[in-house]
């Protein structure tokens, strides 16, 4: 194929005086009728590939296959032919009679040495060779200096384009008085050397004048050959892509061809003939280094507009952003260089974009600049030229890359800032970029929202809301005066064409912002006059809103800030009281039957904190409510735990324990078994939950619940219902489950408290106890009786005188609560341990048998737990409880247990530092026992007399 390209090449026409090809061309009949062979078969071949473009793809596992195996008969074919050429007879066309060795080494490129004939000889029978063996083997091992001299065999020279001087081709040829031509600035450069008497350097005959003309023709004919030589070069570089095989000969034509496409002129040829079009695929060669060199020369080629239009058609975008992940830093840089062409083109700034992993790929490199200063550097320019596009602009963004969005943002023009700032509503931040944001767009996003635009206040709302819900933000925006503008929108809306209530978005910022904690509400205004959120103006108006018929979204975030408001006692009282006067704690309690799953939560924890104070109010509004209590507790998913459904649990359980109305509701509603089977679940872990904090918080709930209804034990309904459910088994249970907070054993604590009051009157003497459910025999040292009736011996209590059980009398020894509330004594909470100690003193009231229960609780080691109490605890209610019980087993307990009271010599220490440092009952509980134990010294001391 190419020496029948060569064939139909013609020579230069123009000639000068004296000039005398170097090779003439002698073609025979039989190499005719070879180059004709030849050519048919490339004819063939070019059918063959034409057939196989344009086949369908439904015949790609058919006629494609085919083609294809012709195709490779026929190079096949071609390859064998070349391979015959007899070499003597390239020699004799390499080799005219008479030619000198001087002559022949003028076969050379533009600006080489020359090379002899012998020597292009030898390259053009590697060529041939390589392409023969190439279609045997994948194996063929080419010299990289074959292509360009093989051009010029093929296309040679004339001895008359080289300079006497230089010995290369000329550019400027000028010609002097002798009539001999040469490079201009040679001859220039040998005048200046030469003395007074100037020979020329050819014919050494003096000369008289220094002058020279500029040869024309000569310039023209060489030009004309360079242009004819090049395109050939060209030829030959893209006909061994498509025949060559082994990777040396790939990279040969892809270097010649980088060599070539330095000139726009070579562009459009190389883009003619196809190899633009080609290169992509070589983008896939197993062969690292060929991928570069396609890359770097495609990077040429896209140079000028036509090669990206032909680029554009392909799918070399994929390729290349799987390049500029390579861990080869050569490939990366590439790649990159590829890209960064490219991407100044508009035409390729959304298909960059859209290239999937492009952009991040990008932003990766950007902010890799230690490792890849080159590729950060490319990357950059990338980017910043991507900025054009608006949706890559998103798309970085999306990447977290924010700069360009908000750049545009603060300093685009209207039509730009609305496409950015619905953008930065769109797009989830992360929280590191959400205060990033606020820094920078705050100011600007502010000023939106006093715009008159609807469309660009409804994204700078939707924005804020975001940015605002990250609390380490909300002394950003209150900084920027965001207050006096949220509530303007909040109490008088001066936008009426809106097609958004910008209310409910306005309330959700002032939300977010309150709900962030170490906010002084004092400093926070509202409006010119100085009123602070915290206001009696600014608390009124809020809760005023709730009167009023709003959406519930907007009613949520109201609520919210009410909730905020209430965390400090001071604001708190202010709520409380605008509350009450408005009377509007009726309409908070209508929330929780809301379908808004948020304002059901809100409402109920803003009723919790309000239930301090108005608690018997909202307890009676409940009860009355359609569809309360018992909606609070059964309305939810049984094996799913989220906030509402742990608030609404707390509701009830915070509310005053004494109103009446409230548990009969509860009770009636069969709220009881739904509480029941709720703590079992979540004991048996069969209930999920988003967070371990809702399962921890929903739990104290439903323990709330179950404690409300000890505090009504004289009904006599709930009575039976604490019987019937086993309450004291259940708090007894919940002291030592694992899943169990200290609140949750706190109120158990509280629960087995309330339910031991009532043991005494609950015991039975024996004589009325004809079936006892479940006879107990806990103690060693009980007194038995005999029943008359039944003639059986059954236990009685030490401390209640009767029959004591878990169900019928809740008695703390029978249930063996007793024993865990003494290792409740081990907790660290205080809470807890007061709860404890408050249950377990109970069991020596003066109503009961003290004696008995000291000595039951002496042998499940009580002493020994409390005095660890007052070795470890020194709150002043956990004090007075451990040493009312100490008091106790002094007073009732007998003499072994004295002495061991006495030889605690922790006890002594803290009883004489409180004695001087306590409160007054403190102080006189310690006097007291000091007392008792100064009795029991001095009767040690006569015992020892004695």
């Amino acid at each position: 194929m190419i020496l029948a390209v060569a064939d139909h090449t013609q020579q230069p026409n123009t000639m000068e005086p004296g000039m005398e090809p170097q090779v003439q061309e002698n073609t025979s009949t039989s190499r005719t009728e070879f180059l004709v062979s030849l050519s048919s078969k490339v004819d063939t071949m070019k059918e063959l590939i034409t057939r196989c473009s344009s086949s369908d793809q439904k015949s790609l596992d058919g006629e494609l296959q085919t083609l294809i195996k012709q195709l490779e008969a026929v190079i096949r074919s071609m390859a064998v032919d070349l391979s015959k050429i007899p070499f003597s007879d390239l020699k004799n066309q390499f080799s005219q009679p008479g030619q000198t060795n001087a002559d022949q080494q003028r076969f050379c490129r533009e600006g080489e040495s020359p090379v002899s004939a012998s020597q292009r000889e030898n390259n053009y029978e590697d060529f041939l060779k390589g392409i023969h063996e190439g279609t045997q083997r994948n194996d063929a091992k080419e010299s990289s200096d074959i292509l360009p001299p093989l051009a010029e065999t093929l296309q040679p020279a004339y001895q008359g384009f080289f300079c006497p001087l230089t010995k290369k081709i000329m550019n400027d040829p000028v010609t002097i008085e002798t009539g001999i031509t040469y490079e201009r600035e040679a001859i220039v450069e040998w005048f200046e050397r030469s003395s007074e008497n100037v020979i020329c350097p050819t014919t050494q005959i003096k000369i008289k004048s220094t002058g020279f003309g500029s040869n024309l023709a000569l310039k023209s004919t060489i030009k004309e050959w360079k242009e004819r030589n090049e395109a050939m070069r060209i030829q030959i570089a893209s006909s061994s892509l498509s025949l060559a095989t082994s990777e040396a000969m790939v990279l040969n034509a892809l270097k010649e061809m980088q060599l070539l496409s330095q000139h726009n002129k070579h562009k459009e040829h190389m883009h003619n003939v196809g190899i633009t079009q080609q290169l992509p695929q070589l983008l896939r060669h197993d062969s690292m280094a060929v991928r570069c060199e396609a890359m770097h020369l495609l990077r040429s080629l896209v140079e000028d507009e036509d090669g990206k239009v032909i680029i554009a058609r392909t799918r070399v975008l994929t390729r290349t952003i799987k390049m500029m992940s390579s861990y080869n830093s050569s490939e990366r840089h590439a790649a990159v260089s590829f890209l960064l062409e490219l991407s100044k083109s508009e035409m390729f700034l959304d298909k960059i974009g859209q290239t999937a992993g492009g952009i991040l790929i990008l932003i990766t490199m950007k902010y890799n600049k230690e490792a890849d200063p080159f590729a950060a550097e490319k990357a950059e320019e990338i980017l910043k030229n991507l900025e054009k596009l608006p949706l890559n602009i998103r798309c970085m963004a999306e990447n977290g890359f924010m700069e360009p969005l908000l750049d545009h943002l603060i300093d685009g023009s209207e039509e730009v800032q609305m496409d950015m700032v619905s953008y930065l509503g769109e797009i989830p931040l992360e929280d590191d970029m959400k205060t990033y944001v606020g820094e920078r767009a705050s100011n600007t996003l502010i000023q939106m929202i006093s715009s008159g635009n609807p469309v660009i206040r409804r994204e700078a709302f939707k924005t804020l809301v975001q940015i605002s819900s990250h609390p380490p933000n909300s002394k950003i925006l209150i900084d920027t005066g965001i207050t006096p503008i949220m509530i303007d929108e909040i109490f008088s809306r001066r936008i009426h064409t809106e097609s958004l209530d910008s209310p409910e978005e306005a309330a959700a910022i002032l939300a977010n912002i309150l709900e962030s904690d170490g906010i002084d509400f004092s400093n926070i205004k509202v409006n010119k006059n100085g009123h602070a959120i915290s206001s009696q103006y600014s608390v009124y108006n809020l809760v005023h809103l709730l009167k009023c018929s709003m959406a519930e979204e907007v009613n949520a975030n109201i609520v919210r800030i009410l909730l905020s408001l209430a965390k400090l006692s001071k604001p708190l009282a202010t709520v409380v009281s605008v509350v009450k006067e408005l009377e509007v704690t009726q309409t908070i309690i209508e929330f929780l039957n809301s379908q808004l799953e948020e304002l059901v939560t809100v409402a109920a924890k803003l009723l919790i904190a309000l239930s301090s104070h108005i608690g018997d109010a909202i307890a009676s509004g409940l009860a009355k409510t359609q569809g309360q209590p018992e909606g609070l507790i059964k309305n939810y998913d049984s094996k799913q735990i989220s906030e509402k459904q742990a608030a609404s649990a707390n509701l009830i359980a915070k509310l005053p324990h004494t109103s009446t109305p409230l548990n009969l509701a509860l009770l009636h509603q069969g709220t009881v078994p739904v509480v029941l089977s709720r703590i079992q679940e979540i004991q048996r872990g069969e209930i999920r939950a988003s967070s371990m904090r809702h399962t921890a918080y929903y739990l104290e709930g439903l323990v709330g619940i179950l404690v409300r209804f000890t505090s009504n034990l004289h009904f006599q309904e709930i009575l039976q219902m604490a019987m019937t459910r086993d309450l004291a088994s259940v708090f007894t249970d919940l002291l030592v489950r694992p899943c169990g907070s200290s609140e949750v054993q706190r109120l158990a604590a509280v629960g087995l408290e309330n339910l031991s009051s009532q043991s005494l009157k609950l015991s039975k003497p024996p004589s009325e106890v004809r079936k006892p459910s479940r006879p107990v025999n806990i103690f060693s040292k009980s007194r038995s009786v005999t029943n008359q009736e039944g003639g059986r011996m059954v236990s009685t209590c030490p401390a209640h005188r009767g029959v004591c059980s878990s169900t019928t009398t809740f008695c703390l020894l029978a249930s063996r609560a007793a024993e865990r509330l003494l290792g409740c004594l081990d907790n660290e909470n205080p809470e807890v341990v007061k709860a404890a100690l408050s249950a377990i003193s109970t069991l020596l009231d003066d109503s009961v048998e003290v004696v008995g229960s000291v000595r039951a609780l002496s042998e499940l080691g009580a002493v020994e737990s409390v005095l660890r109490v007052l070795k470890v605890h020194r709150e002043e209610e956990v004090l007075q409880r451990s040493l009312w019980l100490v008091e106790r087993f002094l007073e009732k307990g007998n003499e072994r247990l004295c002495r061991e009271i006495y030889g605690n010599k922790v006890l002594s220490t803290m009883l004489v530092s409180t004695f001087h440092k306590g409160d007054g009952n403190t102080k006189k509980m310690a006097e007291k026992i000091l007392r008792h134990l100064h009795r029991i010294m001095n009767l040690s001391s006569k015992s020892s007399v004695m």
